[in-house]
């Protein structure tokens, strides 16, 4: 189900490391469907003051599970971020199957966003403070605004773009100066 892509900064990614990452990782597994093919990227940094960082992002075709730890230890960040990513998928999943009950759905259909990122350095732009550095490529989905912004803070964003389910107009939801949330509606 899982297909990993474990990267090393300033260190080597030996056997052990890599099948300690894949075995932690692979128990998230019994939360998806069996039918389900993913890539786990999983970047293991070490820091000058020899401490681990641990990056993990599982794109998946409804949801897009990333979470990161840092601690004295590289297997103890393994294991935070594995349990971090864990209450991700339960805290989903509940939300989800909570809203399937009050609109009274028998078959869910867990709607989320796929990220296709293309990043490209534009070399050949001209000089000018608004040059575009970076593109990303987003496929949107219909979603409400709350699984927006539960999809938001999975992220670790500060805003989110997504596909309204009732208008089908294009909204972003963003994180306030004051920790609440807002939101922007399209006007065609």
């Amino acid at each position: 189900m899982l297909d990993f892509n474990v990267r090393g900064e300033n260190i080597e990614v030996t056997e052990a490391i890599r099948n300690y990452v894949e075995k932690r990782i692979s128990k998230l597994e019994k939360y998806f469907d069996n039918s389900l093919n993913a890539k786990a990227h999983v970047n293991l940094k070490v820091h000058p003051d020899k401490t681990a960082k641990v990056e993990v992002t599982i794109p998946l075709p409804y949801l897009v599970l990333r979470a990161e730890e840092t601690s004295p230890d590289l297997y103890a960040s393994v294991d935070l971020v594995t349990d971090k990513l864990e209450r991700q998928i339960r805290k989903y999943k509940t939300k989800i199957n909570r809203k399937s009950r009050e609109k009274g759905y028998k078959g869910v259909e867990v709607p989320g966003a796929d990220l296709d990122v293309d990043d490209s350095d534009e070399s050949d732009s001209k000089d000018s403070k608004f040059d575009i550095v970076r593109t990303k490529r987003v496929s949107l989905k219909p979603m409400d605004s709350e699984e927006a912004v539960l999809q938001m803070d999975m992220l670790n964003h500060d805003f989110f773009i997504y596909q309204d389910a009732e208008t089908d107009e294009v909204n972003i939801v963003y994180r306030r100066n004051d920790g609440r949330y807002g939101l922007i509606e399209s006007d065609d």
